[in-house]
């Protein structure tokens, strides 16, 4: 996650956050399937079922035709170290993000593994070998890969090092944070593939199609009717509860479908803080955004309202949720428009097409 003050206080919210990734990854691996039902029990303010937006989750579109890479291209890899990449015939990507790039661009046929949050159905047959940033050396070098694409939590460093003494370029992508970080994290790996016509084209589909479902959000009459919408991290069976702030990843999502992030409003500027009754009775949320995973660890939408605060709260009273599924929710990627199109319905009844 991206730091702020002092040094020590942006160490201790990185060790958090990363703490609270593992859990959700955790949660992901034992109950992680291609598709994903709606939330349990979840009923909009209308008292009709909301449906989680897992069907963006199944497939990815690739480019087609698929590009012949033109190699060796030399990147600059996060940190400053350039990096040449001679050949992508055998590409380890290290994240489900990153794998849903890879194939997106048209390579996934190129791809020998995954990370165990590379869920959409392509991906699902490749042998995993990482699990919640748990990377094995040996699992990655045994299948000879000619490229590895990491992102700048991956780990453990030792790990990480004993891949790239064996000869492998590792090339580390930035993270994205919100919507303007699509095409630059597309161009990225498409530049390291030797594709970058391709980062292009592709680029343009994903912000064409973005552009195209904020069209369909309803205008309100002013600033105040726009929908309040706290983002929640939920993983019940750690018993872990955080309200999403200024730096959780949500806030440019939440404004691109019209929304506005109720806990970065109501003052939390750093990433994640535990929920109490306070911190929601200030954010006044009209409704709660959850990953889908999340909200079935705690029960569903009759769990997550006896979170102390919760029910006290205009979306807890309404029972408005928006559910999103986990591996795709703040990707910022080739499917965020699909991401965005399921906010949008939920939140409004529209279909955002």
């Amino acid at each position: 996650m991206s730091t702020h003050g002092a040094l020590a206080h942006s160490s201790r919210r990185t060790g958090v956050l990363i703490s609270v990734l593992l859990l959700a990854l955790a949660l992901v691996a034992t109950a992680c399937s291609g598709t994903t039902t709606g939330a349990t029990g979840s009923t909009g303010s209308t008292g009709s079922r909301t449906t989680a937006g897992a069907a963006t989750a199944d497939r990815v579109e690739p480019l087609s035709p698929a590009p012949a890479p033109k190699l060796p291209a030399t990147v600059t890899s996060a940190g400053g170290e350039r990096v040449t990449v001679r050949a992508a015939d055998r590409i380890v990507p290290l994240s489900g993000s990153l794998s849903e790039l890879v194939f997106t661009l048209g390579l996934g046929e190129h791809v020998v593994a995954r990370d165990i949050t590379a869920t959409f159905a392509q991906a699902e047959k490749l042998p995993v070998v990482t699990r919640n940033h748990d990377v094995s050396a040996e699992s990655v070098l045994s299948l000879k890969p000619d490229l590895v694409l990491a992102e700048t939590t991956t780990g453990p460093a030792e790990a990480m090092r004993q891949i790239r003494d064996a000869g492998v370029p590792v090339v580390v992508i930035d993270p994205a944070t919100g919507l303007s970080d699509v095409g630059t994290r597309i161009g990225a790996v498409a530049k390291t593939l030797g594709v970058p016509a391709a980062g292009k084209e592709l680029t343009r589909r994903s912000e064409d199609r973005i552009a195209a479902v904020r069209r369909t959000i309803p205008k309100p009459k002013s600033a105040k009717d726009r929908p309040r919408v706290a983002f929640l991290y939920l993983r019940g069976s750690a018993s872990v509860y955080l309200l999403g702030g200024r730096e959780s990843g949500a806030t440019s999502l939440l404004e691109a479908a019209g929304a506005v992030d109720a806990g970065a409003a109501s003052g939390l500027r750093k990433d994640f803080t535990a929920i109490t009754s306070e911190a929601l009775a200030k954010a006044a949320p009209d409704a709660i955004l959850v990953m889908s995973k999340g909200l079935e660890s705690v029960g569903g939408i009759d769990g997550m309202v006896k979170i102390p605060g919760v029910a006290e709260t205009p979306a807890g009273v309404d029972r408005r949720v928006v559910s999103v599924e986990d591996g795709v929710l703040l990707n910022y990627g080739p499917r965020t428009d699909q991401v965005l199109r399921s906010i949008v319905k939920q939140l409004y009844g529209t279909d955002g097409a």
